[in-house]
C-alpha cells in the first residue's frame, strides 16, 4: 500500500509497499511534523548537483503495491517517478460508479491507474498515452490486475490526432479522463502546449462524447492553473453542466495534506 509519512522543507517522504523514500516537493514550504522518522528512508531521489537516486538499503529493480483499489509495478526512473501519482487516486475511486457498462476514454493515461479501476467496473476503456513505454508499463499493471484480457484498447498516438480520427469515424464515448501535461511530445514528435492548446482539446473531446455522457473529468500539474481557471475554460463549453472543483491532494492519516495540482469534474 501506499502511504505519505510525512513532508516539509522541500520534501515529501513516502512509503510504497516495503520501501521507504524520499523525493523532492517544492509545494511542500511548511516544516516537517516527524523529523525524527526521516534517517529511517531507505532511499532519496535528489535533483541537486548530478541528482539521481541514493540507495541506504538494496532495493530490487521493481516491485508491487497497490494504490486506489489497483494494484502497480513501481519501478525507481532516473526523473524520480515511480510509475503511479497516488493523488490521481481519488479521482479514480470517486468516478468508478460513472462506469458501470460504459465507454471510456482516458488521455495521457500513463500507467493505467484509471483504466484499469474502470476496467475493474465492466466498462470498456481506450487506453491513450503518446510514451509506448508507458502503455507497455500500463499492460504489465493489466496482467497484474487479472484484467489483461478486459476490453481495453491500448493506442499509442498523440491526443489531439486520435481525437480528429475518432470524431470523422463517429466513435463516441460516455466518459472522458484527461490529464494532459504542461509541455509534451506526440508519439511522431507533435507539440503539445497546454496555454496554447488545451482548449482545442477539450473542444475535441466533447464533439467524441456520446448522446448520454456521464462525465469527463479534467486533471492538471501545471502551476499557475487553478481550479477556478479550469472552471473558467469549462464553463465556456459546458454552460449548463454542474462541476466540483478542487486540489488534488497527496495525503494520508496522519500528514499533512500536500497539494498537487487541480482538477475539475464536468457531471453531464
Amino acid at each position: 500500500m501506499y502511504q505519505l509519512i510525512d513532508s516539509g522543507e522541500g520534501l515529501k517522504f513516502e512509503q510504497f509497499g516495503p520501501y521507504s523514500m524520499i523525493r523532492p516537493c517544492p509545494q511542500a514550504i511548511w516544516r516537517k511534523s516527524h523529523p525524527e522518522k526521516w534517517n529511517n528512508a531507505g532511499g532519496e531521489f535528489s535533483r541537486e548537483n548530478k541528482g539521481g537516486w541514493k540507495m541506504r538499503e538494496k532495493w530490487p529493480s521493481s516491485w508491487t503495491t497497490t494504490v486506489g483499489g489497483v494494484v502497480f509495478k513501481i519501478a525507481p526512473t532516473d526523473f524520480g517517478h515511480l510509475g503511479v501519482f497516488p493523488e490521481h487516486a481519488k479521482l479514480w475511486e470517486d468516478l468508478r460508479p460513472f462506469c458501470k457498462g460504459a465507454n471510456i476514454l482516458n488521455l495521457f493515461a500513463y500507467s493505467g491507474g484509471a483504466t484499469l479501476a474502470f476496467a475493474q467496473e465492466d466498462a470498456k476503456v481506450c487506453h491513450l498515452d503518446a510514451s509506448k513505454g508507458m502503455v507497455d508499463w500500463a499492460r504489465e499493471n493489466a496482467s497484474l490486475n487479472q484484467l489483461q484480457k478486459a476490453p481495453i484498447r491500448w493506442i499509442v498516438d498523440d491526443a489531439v490526432k486520435f481525437l480528429r480520427r475518432e470524431e470523422k469515424r463517429n466513435v463516441r464515448y460516455d466518459g472522458i479522463l484527461l490529464d494532459p501535461p504542461t509541455f509534451g511530445r506526440g508519439s511522431k514528435g507533435e507539440v503539445f502546449k497546454i496555454e496554447e492548446d488545451l482548449m482545442v482539446l477539450l473542444e475535441l473531446c466533447r464533439s467524441v462524447l456520446s448522446d448520454t455522457p456521464r462525465f469527463l473529468v479534467l486533471s492538471c500539474h501545471t502551476p499557475g492553473v487553478t481550479p477556478i481557471g479550469l472552471k473558467n475554460v469549462i464553463s465556456q463549453l459546458f454552460p449548463n453542466a454542474r462541476v466540483e472543483m478542487g486540489e488534488m491532494l497527496l495525503s494520508s492519516t496522519g500528514a499533512m495534506p500536500i497539494p498537487s495540482g487541480s482538477y475539475i469534474k464536468v457531471l453531464l
